[in-house]
């Protein structure tokens, strides 16, 4: 059902988990829009590296983008009208942001980077600037209810959303596709149609070591 895959989904991203969400049609265009995406919580102060490292298998510092409820896109950014393609650069609103204290000013390179600019860490830029997408009930009706039920649960209306691939290969097309994606990379949960898969519930054989096919370079 549905109601049971949003639900599914929800606590699982409230759990840290990373989920490859493949729903209806393949974007066409730049960015991956949730149709084919693997979406996380924005919230986590670890999930910006752990999605690079352990998903993507890139370079830990690399930028993830929000995709939130166009209703509370100015609850949460310096903007007020649609961006449905994520192609538009806000900044995070000032009462989300988090200053950083003297000796993190006083860090530098990838430490100064890990340091948490805001209440949503995962798709905040280090000038607290985010690439935002707005997702609408009336054209994206399954990705507004699953975020809406995670705002439900969390009170946060939007997700980390990255497009379903790993360095290397190109965007997931089919439910196959997205399951040996799922397979060989560390994603927690597969969200194909109305069905939720789970890793550890999965035949070992079928994983895939997608650490040693792709190096960073």
């Amino acid at each position: 059902m549905k109601i049971k895959r949003n639900q599914s989904v929800a606590s699982a991203l409230a759990d840290e988990k990373a989920v490859g969400w493949m729903q209806g049609r393949m974007e066409f265009g730049p960015r991956a829009l949730g149709g084919r995406s693997i979406i996380a919580d924005p919230r986590s102060p670890v999930m910006q590296k752990q999605l690079n490292l352990k998903v993507k298998y890139r370079e830990s510092f690399r930028p993830f983008a929000p995709s939130v409820l166009r209703e509370d896109v100015g609850d949460w950014f310096e903007h007020e009208t649609d961006s449905p393609y994520m192609l538009l650069v806000t900044d995070v609103q000032k009462d989300k942001r988090r200053p950083m204290t003297e000796d993190e000013e006083a860090l530098f390179g990838i430490d100064k980077l890990n340091v948490p600019r805001s209440s949503i860490p995962a798709i905040t830029h280090v000038d607290y600037s985010a690439r935002i997408q707005t997702v609408h009930a009336d054209s994206n009706p399954k990705y507004h209810a699953v975020i809406s039920k995670f705002k439900e649960k969390t009170g946060c209306p939007l997700v980390v959303n990255t497009s379903f691939n790993v360095r290397g290969e190109p965007i997931i097309c089919t439910p196959t596709d997205s399951f040996k994606c799922f397979m060989g990379a560390e994603m927690d949960v597969l969200a194909v149609g109305n069905y939720v898969l789970y890793k550890e519930q999965q035949d070992e054989t079928l994983k895939d070591n997608y650490v040693e096919r792709y190096e960073l370079y």
